[in-house]
């Protein structure tokens, strides 16, 4: 908006028109006014006492406005609707506006037109037939010189004639450019209402046809898909473009109120004969055009369906033979094929048309979050009221879910075909390269689209393409040879091309205008939106994958001493991710640790604070402590936040956990739960029953309340089912928990050799119908080490022990078959068992050593000194012996008891290697004693 000066000494009071720097058409309005005589001071506003308070502008208008009001709430602004007359009809504003404007005799059915008003924004409007704005002094009233007054006329769609305007003033500071263009989309929105209350009318007049022809009978048109249901059978259909001729055709007689009767050939023998009925309802007249069909053959008259423009159901109504005209007296029945009001014409049907191909493009696309499948509805929707055939190309890249290049394309780049669509008769025949690579060379239409970012517009002829390269088929000659319409519109979303949509109609008796240019690009806008949402979707779903496949166990470890099988079924099939998960970790002596657990949610979060919380539980794990210490440990961590004068909830809160570890060697399972549901065991007999296990919290609601375990034997080759509480869940909620459990326990009890079979009789038998909760189950079947594998010894805490605990150990070793490892074990046995004589306090010794895949040195005593490794200074003769341990085995720790601590020591043994030469006497002077 610009302010014009006024001239040099004139002011507010000013009576003296504005010369110097004025527009032509305000000066002309204000010369107009002069000569009418009108008062600058008090204008006499003529009122209209009989409008109508329901007419189709007010009602269009009035949400509009309302909303465009409610946007500059705060904002002293007055809104107010004209009709085309300049009359007043509807105004908003605060009290304190609106009684200025009853002061100003600016009241509902004023009329402002410049004869009694002079120069304003409505005025102005009404007779330039465009936006306007009038700034301040270029008012002709003094009362309205402090305001800035902007208008905008309000179109009917179909014919383009000005229905009324649209005015907003604001105080002459407070205007803003911006307000213009808000103006003008709410004086927009007002107008597609105007159409969406005129195809009212046109269903009043449909109403209105059915009432006086009075057949009864009636058949049903839906008008989505153009097929025609009637009781008593269902009628064959009209092809695609025999609809689309007979739609024309009918609109050609209702904007021509001369012709009354039309012919047109269909295929066969066929003829439609369309006729033209004068329709009257209320202030609505029109027309009804019927539908017959003769076959010049002399067969029975097929009753096809009509199309219609307005996409809705619609009744028909039967018509008797003998209503029929004369020269169609082999007609039987009359169909309604369209109804409308005169001067409506062509533009009336194609701007309901577009209407409803946009309304169902904003329904379809975008339905499932797939790239290639919304391009297939692009093209479905198209094909065949926009064109007879669609082809969408992609941009590679966009396919492998990367972030497009912004702005337009370069000519070359490469695309692959993902669809291709000429209607439901082309469904088996191969159109031409779709799920092929392609490319468009510079020069062609699809090129210069890419290249700029706008639809575009051209023709095609088939034999120029008949060495297209590749050796592919051109889709366009699924046309037929000629020359045909082309138009190309490009797949744009957020400021990058994903690809290109291209819409082809046979022949050039229908070439592509300007309105099918704005209609293609607002078509393929919303599919790339929905296009690059799928992508988006697609891109986090792999990177959710991703994450929670690296946090999930790749693969259970295989272990003599237990047999393990799992499932992982997320609820959300579709993302694949959620936050229960499972693990299995070998600890010493040959013993393993079996872990459920289950973190609220699912999704990315879920997933990632379950990898956290494996993580902690893997290193918890490491350090052999005792199931309950574990939990402690973890809902001491879930329980910390990083702020903690700040109310952020930890993600892990309420997260249950199961913790077991189960010993090959005493047959033994310890376990402890935090709000979890207790595991399941099957004993070789047959007997399943659940572990009576005390339940502590879930993790970080623990507080003071301390996590328990519970121990319980497990007979060889038992089963052990650990499950998270998805695996009882059903519908939407728990079902009966007891019933559930039962049911797990019966699945359990027809258990045979294979995991993996058990694993999917459980699955199938309690989630028949698919998960509505992430389930994670982990079963394992507990196999006892034997004994002959296992060898034990109580020495008292005397220094002599240690000669004998090496010799017993030597002799063991040879009963094994593993003298090779007599010397590293020798070493090994003389140091812990010195350590433990020295430092363990006044209790015996234990040796144990078991033999598997590994050989495992155990040494217990009753201290819970923690052993460390230190390097010892040259001069001193000890301090040597734990670096030693470890140089000479594959691993080492300690685990503690309620009551002392054992130290162990893991060999793998190595026969087809020679053992190293070592200086013995050099090694024995760095024990601090042998013994």
């Amino acid at each position: 908006m610009e302010s014009y000066p006024t001239p040099s000494g004139s002011d507010q009071g000013d009576r003296s028109p504005l010369v110097a720097g004025v527009r032509p058409e305000i000066l002309a309005s204000w010369q107009r006014s002069q000569s009418l005589g009108i008062d600058r001071e008090r204008a006499d506003l003529p009122i209209e006492s009989d409008l109508d308070p329901d007419s189709r502008l007010i009602r269009a208008a009035a949400p509009v406005l309302t909303r465009l009001y409610e946007r500059f709430s705060g904002v002293p602004v007055t809104v107010t609707l004209a009709d085309s007359r300049a009359h007043i009809v509807d105004r908003w504003g605060e009290p304190a506006g609106l009684k200025l404007m009853d002061a100003a005799s600016l009241v509902p059915g004023a009329n402002v037109d410049e004869r009694f008003m002079g120069t304003s924004s409505v005025s102005m409007v009404l007779s330039t037939r465009a936006p306007f704005v009038v700034v301040g002094q270029e008012h002709f009233l003094h009362d309205l010189k402090q305001l800035t007054c902007m208008a905008a006329p309000v179109r009917d769609p179909v014919g383009g004639t000005v229905r009324g305007a649209v005015n907003l003033s604001v105080p002459r500071e407070l205007a803003d450019p911006g307000m213009a263009l808000v103006l003008q989309d709410a004086t927009e929105r007002i107008a597609e209402r105007l159409l969406e209350l005129g195809t009212a009318r046109e269903l009043e007049l449909t109403h209105s046809f059915r009432r006086a022809m009075e057949r009864g009978g009636h058949a049903e048109l839906d008008l989505d898909s153009g097929e025609l249901s009637r009781r008593g059978g269902r009628p064959p259909r009209l092809a695609s473009q025999e609809r689309l001729i007979l739609l024309e055709r009918a609109v050609e007689l209702i904007s021509s109120p001369g012709e009354a009767f039309a012919e047109v050939p269909l295929a066969g023998s066929r003829v439609a004969v369309l006729r033209r009925r004068e329709l009257h309802h209320g202030d609505a007249e029109g027309a009804a055009v019927e539908v017959t069909f003769e076959d010049t053959g002399g067969t029975a008259t097929a009753r096809p369906a009509a199309a219609t423009a307005s996409g809705r159901r619609a009744p028909l109504p039967d018509r008797p033979a003998e209503a029929a005209e004369p020269h169609a007296a082999g007609a039987t029945d009359a169909w309604l094929l369209l109804v409308g009001e005169p001067g409506v014409g062509r533009l009336a049907a194609e701007a309901r048309g577009r209407l409803a191909l946009l309304n169902e493009a904003g329904v379809r696309l975008g339905t499932a979050l797939d790239l290639r499948r919304t391009a297939e509805q692009l093209a479905e929707i198209s094909v065949p009221r926009f064109a007879d055939l669609v082809v969408v190309d992609l941009v590679e890249s966009v396919l492998a879910g990367e972030e497009p290049p912004p702005g337009p394309l370069r000519s070359g780049v490469p695309l692959r075909r993902v669809a291709a669509w000429a209607g439901e008769d082309s469904r088996d025949l191969p159109i031409g390269g779709v799920n092929e690579p392609g490319g468009y060379p510079a020069g062609t239409p699809q090129a210069r689209c890419l290249e700029t970012g706008q639809p575009v517009t051209d023709s095609v002829v088939t034999a120029a393409l008949a060495g297209h390269p590749n050796g592919r088929v051109h889709p366009v000659g699924f046309l037929g040879t000629g020359e045909h319409s082309y138009l190309g519109a490009p797949l744009s979303a957020r400021g990058s091309v994903l690809g290109l949509a291209g819409f082809y109609r046979r022949g050039r008796t229908r070439p592509y205008e300007q309105d099918d240019l704005t209609l293609a690009g607002e078509l393929a806008a919303r599919a790339a939106i929905s296009m690059d949402n799928a992508r988006r979707y697609g891109r986090e779903q792999h990177a959710s994958l991703t994450l929670q496949r690296s946090l999930l166990p790749h693969a259970l470890p295989r272990l003599s001493t237990v047999g393990l099988a799992s499932r992982y079924l997320p609820a959300d099939t579709r993302s694949g991710v959620g936050g229960d998960w499972f693990d299995a970790i070998p600890l010493s002596g040959m013993r393993v640790a079996l872990v459920v657990g289950d973190v609220p949610g699912n999704g990315l979060q879920a997933a990632a604070t379950m990898g956290r919380l494996r993580t902690a539980v893997r290193t918890l794990a490491g350090l052999d402590l005792l199931p309950e210490e574990v939990l402690a440990h973890l809902d001491d961590l879930v329980s910390r936040t990083p702020d903690e004068e700040g109310d952020e909830q930890d993600p892990a809160t309420g997260t249950t956990c199961l913790y077991a570890v189960y010993d090959p060697v005493s047959c033994r399972c310890t376990a402890a739960t935090a709000g979890h549901p207790p595991p399941a065991l099957l004993t070789p007999d047959g007997e399943a029953q659940l572990f009576d296990l005390p339940t502590g919290p879930p993790l970080g609601l623990g507080g003071i309340q301390p996590y328990e375990s519970a121990t319980v034997d497990l007979p060889a080759d038992s089963l052990l089912a650990m499950y998270t509480d998805g695996l009882l869940k059903e519908s939407r909620g728990y079902e009966d928990t007891e019933a559930r459990t039962a049911q797990l326990l019966a699945a359990l009890k027809l258990a045979g050799p294979e995991l993996e079979d058990t694993c999917d009789r459980v699955t199938d038998t309690l989630l028949s119908s698919g998960p509505y909760d992430d389930v994670a189950l982990l079963l394992a079947r507990a196999h006892a080490l034997p004994e002959d594998r296992v060898a034990s010894w109580e020495f008292p805490s005397d220094p002599a022990a240690v000669a004998r605990a090496r010799a017993l150990t030597r002799a063991q070793l040879a009963a094994w078959g593993m003298s090779e490892l007599d010397f590293n074990t020798g070493l090994v046995v003389s140091e812990l068992v010195t350590n433990a004589v020295r430092y363990g306090g006044p209790g015996p010794v234990g040796l144990r050593l078991l033999r598997d895949d590994s050989l495992i040195c155990e040494v217990s005593d009753g201290s819970n000194t923690s052993p460390r490794i230190r390097r010892a200074a040259t001069t001193e003769e000890g301090g040597r012996g734990l670096f030693l341990v470890a140089q000479f085995t594959k691993s080492w720790g300690a685990r503690y008891m309620p009551q002392g601590k054992t130290v162990w020591a893991e060999q793998i043994p190595q026969p087809e290697q020679p053992a190293p030469e070592t200086d013995e006497q050099t090694l024995l002077a760095l024990f601090d004693d042998l013994g």
